[in-house]
């Protein structure tokens, strides 16, 4: 469910599970570490990581040690596989709608040996569970109007003072995507503001009050 600059085949947003014979291999890093993992088409950027999870993962700041961390939009699995490999102790929650996304992700965290790891549809997270971290490369292209229930879905769900780091390209809409941000949930609190710009895409910080 993450969005970036290369094309997608498939509607990765509905896509069921991959068979066994439809998996394929990707060497990637991730984490400080040179991995194997496993793709399948039906999800975002089979073949690569793209660029603007690469902007992500580079430029946001290393993310809590313990507690409750949330990949929204985890697609195969970078985002929530670097969190976990970086803060081995948290609780990782890898979300998607593309059931066969949540399915990668979970063959990828148990490949890898990080039990940390939750990969699951977004009405599987428990209610309570609140988290010190957000992070998503979100799926601009499904329209405003999801994307905007999505965020203001999630961003709530923040533990006090914890941020979200949202990457988007800036051709698709990041400063209109801050400005709104900083309108829903500003009032409220929040404090919405740009971190980072890299390769055409900004990372969005918004922080809980």
């Amino acid at each position: 469910m993450a969005e970036g600059t290369d094309h997608d085949v498939d509607h990765y947003f509905t896509a069921q599970p991959a068979s066994p014979g439809d998996l394929r291999p990707l060497a990637v890093r991730l984490g400080g570490r040179e991995l194997q993992l496993a793709t399948a088409s039906g999800v975002f950027s089979p073949d690569r990581l793209d660029t603007g999870t690469q902007v992500l993962l580079r430029e946001a700041p290393a993310p809590p040690a313990h507690g409750d961390l949330l990949d929204l939009g985890c697609g195969w699995g970078p985002v929530a596989l670097h969190l976990a490999l970086t803060s081995p102790e948290a609780r990782v929650w890898g979300v998607d709608v593309n059931e066969r996304s949540v399915d990668l992700l979970r063959r990828n965290a148990e490949h890898l040996g990080l039990p940390g790891v939750r990969a699951c549809l977004p009405d599987d997270v428990p209610d309570d569970v609140r988290f010190g971290a957000i992070w998503s490369n979100p799926p601009i292209r499904v329209g405003k109007a999801v994307l905007h229930d999505l965020l203001l879905r999630w961003l709530p769900r923040l533990d006090d003072g914890a941020s979200a780091y949202l990457v988007v390209q800036k051709n698709l809409g990041s400063d209109s995507l801050q400005r709104w941000l900083a309108e829903q949930v500003g009032p409220q609190g929040f404090v919405v503001d740009r971190y980072a710009s890299a390769k055409g895409f900004r990372v969005l910080h918004v922080q809980a009050p």
